[in-house]
């Protein structure tokens, strides 16, 4: 049975989340106990910290920030430049880059920055994408990766030992009380609660002709690069109150641009706009747990008061767990054809992943589903 945080719409079925003896989630917690942080002493805590780091004499960057060209991390990268910081800007080539996320990516170089972009090899990252996908559930598995990997890779290569990342995902979403709190990623950090899902890279080494050198971008640093360079890696979201609508209007006025309609499986127009595959990685964290991204959304949105409980349940109804016949637009099939699978084949995976303790079967085991190819949610795990 499904239980539900009784402040937001988040349920206990999302890995690492917990339900206190009132019922409240440990994301909205952590959200609550942001209001007894002296935000001025963490702010001045952020500027020791870039001052330590801040490059004497020019000779080197000051920073590495990853940046995917979406809105936080196109925030992210302002917020470094109005301290004054010189940042490397790195990005670890999105597995099927959208045309917006292009636009979003040139959008943060035109703030006046250096940047560097690091595409891993396609044959290979395209059976790394199969293997997730048909493995674990998550087609963007080597993007999961490769975000966390790339740029700290980047720091040892240009000794540039900062790395400013945005939110802590487990303080904004919810995780264990430790985690919540850290306010730095290391390898530990990545390898918990990074995306590998139980995945190891090291566990494809030998299958379909993977070898240890196709996966050097994949590989965390050893830890004596690492001691070496004295990589360091913050989050921003830590000494800076975080919010996404803000960040997203903060960044808009700034160049990037929203898709000016409601993202498919979203609420907003603002998030997740560079890669046609997260439609396909949302649907599966629905098949698996039972909520999507306009959960995750509306419940941020209800911690900040910009929404009531009910209106949250009504959006999350319209809006999470659609089959993904299209993303951004892009028809599935043109998802899915770089993969060589066929739409067929992908309804047989996701019905290997989904929950039979949330959706409805019927009488011969088979999911029920409507004309649209949606599942049907069990009576007693609904909202309400």
């Amino acid at each position: 049975m499904i239980q539900y945080c009784k402040k937001c719409v988040m349920p206990d079925t999302k890995p690492d989340l917990k339900l206190n003896a009132d019922g409240v989630c440990s994301a909205c917690e952590s959200y609550d106990n942001r209001q007894h942080v002296d935000w001025a002493q963490r702010r001045q805590e952020l500027l020791d910290v870039l001052d330590r780091f801040r490059s004497k004499d020019g000779s080197r960057w000051d920073c590495i920030v990853p940046v995917s060209g979406g809105k936080d991390s196109t925030y992210q990268v302002i917020k470094m430049l109005e301290l004054g910081m010189n940042p490397l800007c790195v990005t670890g080539t999105t597995c099927d880059l959208s045309e917006i996320g292009r636009e979003n990516i040139n959008a943060i170089k035109e703030l006046g920055v250096d940047h560097v972009q690091i595409s891993s090899n396609p044959v290979i990252k395209r059976k790394f994408n199969k293997i997730g996908l048909t493995q674990v559930g998550d087609i963007s598995w080597p993007e999961h990766v490769t975000i966390f990997t790339t740029p700290v890779r980047a720091a040892v290569q240009f000794n540039v030992p900062l790395i400013i990342w945005g939110e802590n995902s487990q303080n904004e979403y919810g995780g264990p009380a430790a985690a919540a709190e850290n306010n730095t990623l290391d390898r530990r950090w990545l390898e918990e609660f990074g995306g590998l899902l139980g995945l190891r890279v090291s566990d494809l080494i030998g299958f379909d002709g993977i070898e240890r050198k196709h996966c050097i971008n994949y590989l965390y640093p050893t830890d004596e690069q690492l001691k070496q360079t004295g990589v360091t890696g913050i989050f921003l979201g830590h000494y800076i109150p975080w919010d996404g609508i803000s960040n997203a209007l903060i960044a808009q006025a700034h160049g990037f641009k929203s898709l000016g309609k409601v993202v498919e499986g979203s609420m907003v127009d603002y998030e997740n706009l560079d890669n046609y595959q997260t439609g396909i990685h949302d649907y599966f964290k629905y098949l698996k747990f039972g909520f999507g991204r306009a959960t995750d959304i509306a419940c941020t949105h209800i911690r900040r008061g910009r929404l009531q409980r009910d209106e949250a349940i009504q959006i999350v109804e319209k809006y999470d767990g659609k089959f993904p016949w299209t993303y951004l637009g892009k028809p599935l099939e043109d998802i899915l054809a770089p993969l060589d699978i066929t739409v067929d084949e992908f309804m047989k995976v996701c019905d290997r992943f989904t929950n039979k303790k949330i959706f409805k079967t019927n009488n011969k085991g088979e999911f029920v589903k409507d004309k649209e190819g949606n599942l049907v949610k069990l009576p007693e795990v609904k909202l309400r």
